[in-house]
């Protein structure tokens, strides 16, 4: 669902070149001498799925780059039930906030699929970052960013009906992946997600998702063929904002 960052044959064995940060938003405009450092310092991480990478409440004092793989990011209700934040896959990121606050994680992650990553030690980042603002600057620059996405996605729940919501995420995945004005004609998606990830992110019930996405497909905006579903960006956007 996100571009993979490039550069990714490097040896996992040894450190990734300094051009494979520049996949990542919050590292895309530091300076090389800074990328260089990230890669001196980075430690491989590599996963299968089921693993936990952290839990909630647990010491906050490393971030992860994804190379590969995909975790999701949950909470857990005083119900039981899992309530799934966002999915991290290859060219994302988790636990960044860490880096800034080294406060305790306030979120759990666990391995959906096998992958491999980097893991970035706090105090050893924070050294760097002293000689190199731009990390810090950069760092800044994406909370902003995450924390818009967030805003969206209240709003999406709180303010619009579940037909609008599905169409907004079908067209904010596109976006992630061919850039804002970029998406083709009958664009492609394959959602490696479960219709029950899918409906927790959502905030909805499996079945409510399953009619959701029928109504989607009976307008013409969506098409599935197989796991790939193949998408009319603009009926998305007019089912995306309806009308009162």
């Amino acid at each position: 669902m996100h571009p993979v960052p490039p550069d990714l044959a490097h040896s996992e064995s040894g450190p990734p070149a300094p051009r494979f940060w520049r996949g990542f938003a919050m590292f895309g405009d530091a300076p090389e001498a800074a990328l260089a450092g990230l890669s001196a310092l980075a430690q491989p991480l590599r996963f299968q799925p089921g693993a936990v990478l952290f839990q909630r409440g647990d010491p906050g004092d490393w971030m992860l780059v994804l190379a590969s793989g995909r975790v999701k990011l949950t909470l857990l209700t005083p119900q039981g039930r899992e309530l799934i934040l966002r999915h991290a896959e290859g060219g994302d990121s988790l636990g960044e906030f860490a880096l800034v606050d080294g406060a305790t994680r306030s979120a759990a992650a666990t391995a959906v699929q096998a992958g491999h990553g980097w893991r970035l030690d706090r105090a050893r980042f924070l050294a760097l970052a002293e000689g190199h603002p731009a990390l810090m600057l950069g760092l800044a620059r994406y909370f902003c960013e995450r924390l818009r996405d967030t805003t969206d996605r209240l709003e999406g729940i709180a303010l619009y009906g579940l037909e609008a919501r599905l169409a907004r995420f079908f067209l904010l995945t596109l976006h992630q992946i061919h850039g804002t004005d970029d998406v083709p004609d009958g664009a492609a998606l394959r959602l490696d997600i479960s219709q029950g990830e899918l409906a927790a992110l959502l905030g909805a019930s499996r079945p409510k998702v399953n009619r959701a996405l029928q109504v989607l497909q009976e307008a013409g905006a969506i098409r599935r063929e197989g796991a790939v579903w193949h998408c009319d960006a603009a009926r998305l956007a007019d089912l995306a904002e309806p009308e009162d």
